[in-house]
């Protein structure tokens, strides 16, 4: 895809989200950020990873998800987020600051921002597919509902409808954003981050990750786990 191409769909994406003129939009998102100095010894050998993908690489394969995806999701293909990023020198920034910068800069909603910053970081060979930079692994899933979304969001909240299709013991909301996300505390120490969407007045879509598993094996049956519960939340509602 020509870059000129990549470039006025990020900008046409920006102006939807902020409603501002098209040179404004553009000046944002061709704007560098300042470089940050690295905070610990410890990012150094992760920033040492990162090298260079040739225009002939399949970014879909490596990114774990098709171009036509992302292309929908965010308005750009992996190859025009490659170099976009590259070109911001995304590839010497935490994966906290790269998805803060697509987010802000780009107007892709949050859990996109991320799911956008994993593949980047696949395709720079930073990390295996599933797998953290801590190197733990996580497993992701999402589904949408004919509900309105302040409707999926307490399926999720309130305890006791949560227990009628998540019956897990020890299980509790540890932050909660009505009615946009929230944090469950699982019983092994893991994380699950839910976000929700609205997808008109009466259909909300639901994305999960499950974060800080142990391994791939692990990652791949909470995957399947989730997959069931959410075809069970699905009866319920």
């Amino acid at each position: 895809m020509p870059r000129n191409k990549d470039l006025k769909r990020l900008v046409r994406t920006r102006m939807k989200k902020t409603g501002e003129a098209y040179t404004t939009a553009r000046a944002h998102i061709t704007s560098k950020p300042k470089a940050k100095k690295a905070t610990t010894a410890a990012a150094a050998p992760a920033r040492a990873a990162v090298a260079a993908v040739a225009p002939t690489v399949d970014y879909a394969r490596l990114a774990g998800m098709s171009d036509a995806k992302v292309e929908e999701k965010t308005g750009c293909t992996w190859e025009g987020w490659v170099r976009m990023l590259d070109g911001l020198h995304a590839d010497q920034m935490t994966h906290r600051d790269v998805a803060t910068l697509i987010n802000e800069k780009f107007k892709v909603d949050g859990w996109w921002s991320q799911m956008v910053t994993v593949g980047y970081e696949r395709i720079k060979g930073v990390r295996a597919r599933g797998q953290r930079l801590d190197g733990t692994y996580e497993a992701s899933k999402s589904r949408t509902f004919n509900v309105p979304m302040s409707t999926l969001f307490d399926a999720w909240a309130d305890a006791k409808l949560r227990k009628r299709w998540l019956a897990e013991p020890g299980v509790k909301v540890r932050t909660a954003t009505a009615p946009k996300s929230l944090r469950l505390g699982w019983t092994d120490g893991s994380i699950i981050a839910v976000w929700f969407t609205a997808k008109g007045k009466t259909k909300s879509s639901v994305a999960l990750t499950h974060t800080k598993l142990r391994d791939k094996e692990n990652a791949d049956r909470m995957k399947q786990f989730w997959s069931d519960k959410l075809d069970a939340l699905g009866e319920l509602l």
